[in-house]
């Protein structure tokens, strides 16, 4: 099955969110674009890794010519939500020496003696790199925010700070794509006792994930006023529902597959003469 005969529509736009956009109108059971079953959501994901693995390498090729490109992929969501899976099945497809992965835990001591983007900037991915946020700057307008951590007015000013950062990014070459999989608290519920009942599971599990739970409504409020006041035209969110592992993991796999499409990558001309270094092979 390839991968355009199994989508009906095209996600990018499904998934984006744009002016008047409403979380809570987000079913997170949807599959957006995509009117197959599991089996076949699992034959597409398949059919793209290896089209993916061919442009993350045209990028990669294109820097050693001088091509400054590159893309970020920027993943949030609550707990269990599946952002592993998507390092995994979708980004795992692709050549890891083309690939900088960050994952963003709570501020170190010297990360917090800076602003809160100072420690972003430090993990950014090089010309030609496929970056990765497992969580981002994000962070410190959802939990800083639910949590009160930071002063409102503070929150206020990185919201502000969070679009010219991105804005910039995207002037040197970025292409950003911001993904949100949206999870159901029932779905949440599930994963986590999932995670108790498997002794194999138990090092995923963290006692503090159920007091983040607690607050789910503030997050979710939080969550809509990061997509009103971050989504903009050169870096939108994707919202993509995530209690189908499959569906999500195929979603974000369709975005990085369109971010690519989109640069019109070729492999870079060769600065030597093809036919001479041939013939020197042949007579080596």
């Amino acid at each position: 099955m390839s991968r355009r005969k199994a989508w009906n529509a095209d996600p990018e736009p499904l998934l984006r969110v744009d002016e008047g956009f409403r979380l809570a109108d987000v079913d997170p059971e949807g599959t957006p674009g995509f009117p197959g079953r599991k089996i076949d959501g699992l034959e597409s994901l398949a059919a793209g890794a290896d089209r993916l693995a061919a442009l993350q390498e045209r990028l990669w090729a294109a820097a050693t010519t001088g091509d400054e490109r590159r893309v970020l992929l920027v993943l949030q969501a609550m707990d269990t939500a599946g952002k592993g899976g998507i390092v995994s099945h979708v980004v795992g497809a692709v050549d890891p020496n083309g690939v900088h992965y960050a994952g963003f835990k709570a501020p170190t001591a010297e990360e917090r003696a800076h602003d809160f983007l100072w420690r972003v900037e430090q993990q950014l991915p090089g010309a030609g790199q496929l970056g990765v946020f497992d969580r981002s700057h994000y962070e410190d307008v959802l939990i800083q925010r639910v949590r009160s951590f930071a002063p409102p007015e503070e929150i206020e000013r990185r919201y502000g700070a969070i679009v010219d950062f991105e804005t910039r990014l995207a002037e040197q070459g970025t292409t950003i794509v911001k993904v949100m999989l949206h999870i159901s608290k029932d779905e949440q519920r599930a994963r986590l006792g999932d995670r108790l009942d498997r002794p194999d599971k138990h090092w995923k599990f963290n006692p503090g994930d159920i007091d983040e739970r607690l607050l789910w409504d503030e997050y979710q409020d939080a969550y809509q006023v990061v997509f009103d006041r971050t989504s903009t035209a050169v870096a939108p969110w994707y919202v993509v529902p995530a209690n189908r592992k499959w569906y999500a993991r195929l979603a974000v796999q369709q975005l990085l597959l369109r971010a690519l499409e989109d640069m019109h990558l070729s492999w870079p001309a060769a600065d030597f003469d093809v036919a001479e270094q041939r013939q020197r092979l042949a007579e080596s």
